[in-house]
């Protein structure tokens, strides 16, 4: 992609122009994003989606008098509210991971790193429909595909919930600017934006493409719980030094308070802990497997390994990144580095790999990209 380029999806603006006046700073309406726009998932298709197991869902209705209700998915066509009542949603999480067009939808967002591109998520309302005044605490691209939805958006400062729902709804929410958007819009906003969507006329669809953005602490965590367990599965210490060391006390002295714990175990604790975090490599791969983990809800078919004379195209469901040491493909990691690396970032950015191309990679590169096909990451073409 040409991030110099002027792309009617941002409004006229080039991916860079974009990058440096909006992201992250302000909200962006383009009226028109895709001209013509058709809605590539039918609302029968998507009820399907939404009764399988496979597949997050959340059904959520409005009442004056009764207020907010949450339902979680599987929610079966039987199970929906008639099209003609008010105010009811219906959210679909995850579409791109189950429909091919919605897959392709995200590639035109793919001027932002696949690090940060999450998912598309279908909300379904009839008339007045939505979900309540809220804020997100990661960038999001919504787009109309069908209907209309009005959008009132506001820099809220006040980001009190109101107690005892189902939904994090805010209790005071202070609008500064509204749009009514028809298929093909789209309305851009940045972080903890305020906004609050309700159809209008009903048979309204919006996508939502979100972006990943993890907590420090979450990340921490997983993150951690990733080089500890590696450190268990190693045959071998990778730092006999550090990890292999086991703590030894042989100059303790008799204690007369036998219930306060050594400040030699407590300096050897934190030693273990700094010298198993020190290596930026380790971090470096926990995090490629941690960004590339296939969710808990996608599994693969088996498939077969490539022919000569085939070329590579990944899964819609495979996760694959990169960094200058690595390879990273849905929660695997693999040392990379000469012509193999090279073709296999190709394959990560474009996620397609040409006969030719696929030719030249070496006969270890063939047979573990071999081993992808047959687990169904990848498909030979």
């Amino acid at each position: 992609m040409d991030i110099d380029s002027p792309l009617p999806l941002l409004g006229g603006l080039s991916p860079a122009q974009f990058m440096r006046r909006h992201w992250q700073k302000k909200p962006l309406l383009v009226r028109q994003a895709i001209p013509g726009f058709s809605a590539p998932v039918s609302r029968p298709a998507l009820f399907d989606l939404a009764a399988r197991d496979d597949v997050e869902s959340r059904l959520i209705t409005h009442d004056p008098a009764k207020g907010w209700s949450l339902r979680h998915g599987p929610v079966q066509r039987r199970a929906l509210p008639p099209l003609s009542r008010r105010a009811w949603t219906l959210l679909v999480q995850g579409v791109d991971l189950h429909d091919e067009a919605a897959h392709q939808l995200m590639q035109a967002f793919r001027f932002l790193p696949d690090a940060r591109l999450d998912d598309l998520m279908i909300s379904y309302a009839s008339d007045g429909g939505g979900v309540g005044p809220h804020f997100d605490s990661y960038d999001v691209f919504l787009l109309q595909a069908s209907g209309r939805r009005e959008w009132r958006i506001g820099r809220q400062k006040d980001l009190t919930l109101r107690e005892g729902l189902p939904l994090k709804v805010l209790e005071n929410f202070e609008p500064e600017q509204s749009w009514v958007l028809e298929p093909g819009d789209m309305l851009y906003l940045p972080p903890r934006y305020a906004h609050d969507g309700v159809a209008v006329g009903g048979d309204c669809m919006t996508y939502s493409i979100g972006l990943r953005s993890p907590a420090a602490q979450e990340l921490a965590l997983d993150l951690i719980t990733r080089i500890a367990e590696a450190g268990e599965d190693d045959d071998e210490p990778r730092n006999a030094g550090a990890s292999g060391r086991r703590y030894g006390d042989a100059a303790q002295l008799p204690v007369t308070a036998p219930a306060s714990i050594p400040a030699a175990l407590q300096g050897f604790a934190r030693e273990a802990v700094r010298a198993a975090l020190s290596a930026d490599d380790t971090i470096d791969c926990a995090l490629g497997e941690s960004l590339t983990e296939p969710k808990l809800n996608v599994w693969f078919d088996e498939g077969e390994a490539p022919r000569p004379g085939q070329g590579l195209r990944l899964d819609r469901r495979t996760r694959m990144l990169y960094d200058e040491r690595h390879v990273f493909i849905n929660g695997e990691s693999y040392r990379a580095a000469g012509r193999d690396a090279t073709l296999m970032r190709r394959l990560a950015d474009r996620r397609v790999l040409s006969a030719a191309e696929f030719a030249r990679a070496s006969a270890d590169a063939q047979a573990l990209v071999g081993d992808w096909c047959e687990a169904g990451w990848v498909h030979a073409d």
